[in-house]
């Protein structure tokens, strides 16, 4: 786990402090400068473009980190490494064509509720795109073992452009048209500055060769594409969903929401970045009792420090909606749902990295194919009746049963089991730390107030962990924290 921790613990920190930017620009510059109206439309756009984006990188992103190790030979791995970067090249072609030749099609589609949008459809493919290809060459660093520089740019990069851009709207550099077309072009300098980070730690040497086990990467890219659309359409398809029964202010308030609930899964996605190619590797390898024990560790540690945070975030939630205009502050039962649900993916730990690096992964699948189908009847049931909090409500149902869907199929059919006793003494602790600081206001400054709470909490959250024994590793890390700080005490 050293190079887990490692690895974890940077991305982590980079994740959160990507996130305290996104929070900056979703709790106040995108409401304040950008408005509901145009806010709605760039993450609609976003929003549309990850749902495509596994069309366009057809899973490659996933292919090249479960066959690379397979390839001893430097030859082996270069005609892998230009396969997997042309390829996607020669499918992405075609499915641009079909969209110019239906383009009149999808437009009035996708504007019938709201033709604001009309102007903005062509930025859903070329967005999509630049997130397919920074993906492949995101993938290209991690397979190297080296996943923090990808994740800084995808993480605070991003976001940090997106101040700039929205600063510039401020002082009318830019209109709020503009605005959108530049978030489009941000994307675009993330994959160049990705490909030249990929290039530099992995000198290309392009050939136009087919490797020797093409058909069983064909196989696997066919379902990983399946897979990825089935992922994005869980995160992404209700906002899609909105813009089709919903004015498209309705997005932005439903955004905000979701975006502090998916704070929640940043540890998830932190050590994702290591342990996928480490998790592929130990299954190559049938290392069974090795990969039980690390599915074990990556459950509690997420568990732990993913229910630290949706802790604090919702002991806090009234304090922070009333830092966003009053327009969104009918977002907080949004919030509660989404997060469970993070909050339940989330303790599974590398579930996803096992399932998709197994030969099970098809009968997997169409189990999300079915979710997905249910998402979208889910959605078009409860979205007319209850508007935001039935889409909410509709992620939550489907997350949830994707989710014990998967962990079903681990624990049965690959005997592996991610919880122990510290998963239930960890959800007790957590419910008991809710109940106690939840209804606890201070009379203070909503800042001021967020601040106070959540020192409190996390004294003694980390506290009760600690004396319990929940987790041995990150007791070991605390333990290694004090004795570097006793020396300076003393």
């Amino acid at each position: 786990m050293g190079i887990v921790l490692n690895q974890s613990f940077k991305n982590t920190i980079i994740t959160y402090l990507g996130f305290g930017i996104g929070a900056i620009n979703t709790l106040y510059l995108y409401p304040v400068f950008l408005g509901a109206t145009y806010y709605a439309v760039t993450n609609y756009i976003l929003s549309a473009a990850n749902v495509i984006m596994p069309l366009f990188a057809i899973g490659m992103q996933n292919t090249l980190v479960k066959f690379y190790s397979q390839n001893k030979t430097e030859d082996e791995r270069n005609q892998f490494l230009s396969f997997t970067v042309l390829f996607p090249l020669l499918l992405c072609i075609p499915l641009l064509i079909i969209g110019f030749v239906f383009l009149d099609d999808i437009t009035a589609f996708v504007t019938k509720k709201n033709p604001v949008v009309e102007e903005f459809i062509l930025l859903i493919p070329f967005t999509g795109l630049c997130m397919a290809y920074f993906e492949i060459f995101y993938a290209w660093a991690r397979v190297h073992m080296h996943s923090v520089f990808g994740n800084f740019i995808k993480e605070v990069g991003l976001r940090l452009f997106s101040s700039i851009a929205l600063i510039g709207l401020y002082f009318n550099w830019i209109s709020l048209v503009e605005f959108v077309y530049v978030t489009a072009a941000i994307y675009f300098l993330a994959l160049l500055v990705t490909m030249a980070y990929a290039f530099y730690i992995k000198k290309p040497h392009f050939q136009f060769a087919i490797p020797s086990n093409v058909k069983d990467i064909l196989v696997y890219t066919f379902y990983i594409i399946l897979s990825g659309s089935v992922a994005n359409l869980l995160l992404d398809g209700d906002k899609l969903m909105l813009n089709q029964y919903m004015v498209i202010e309705n997005i932005a308030y439903y955004s905000v929401a979701t975006y502090i609930a998916l704070v929640i899964s940043v540890p998830s996605r932190a050590m994702h970045q290591i342990v996928y190619p480490i998790t592929a590797k130990l299954m190559h390898d049938n290392k069974h009792d090795e990969l039980n024990d690390l599915y074990k560790k990556s459950s509690i540690n997420l568990q732990i420090v993913g229910g630290f945070v949706m802790l604090c975030i919702f002991v806090n939630i009234n304090e922070l909606y009333e830092l966003v205009p009053k327009e969104y502050a009918g977002g907080i039962p949004v919030v509660f749902m989404i997060g469970l649900s993070k909050y339940f993916d989330l303790i599974l730990g590398n579930n996803n990295a096992i399932i998709f690096n197994s030969k099970y992964y098809r009968m997997v699948l169409f189990l999300g194919l079915i979710l997905v189908f249910l998402t979208v009847v889910l959605n078009m049931i409860f979205i007319p009746l209850y508007g935001i909090f039935g889409s909410a409500f509709a992620t939550l149902l489907s997350i949830t049963l994707y989710s014990l869907a998967k962990l079903l199929f681990v624990v049965k059919r690959m005997h592996l089991y991610p919880f122990t006793k510290q998963t239930i003494e960890s959800i007790v602790l957590t419910t008991v730390l809710f109940l106690l600081f939840y209804f606890w206001e201070f009379p203070f400054h909503p800042i001021i107030g967020i601040g106070l709470k959540s020192i409190l909490v996390t004294i003694a959250y980390v506290y009760l962990n600690y004396r319990f024994k929940i987790s041995l590793e990150i007791n070991q890390v605390i333990d290694s924290i004090i004795k570097k700080m006793l020396p300076k005490i003393r």
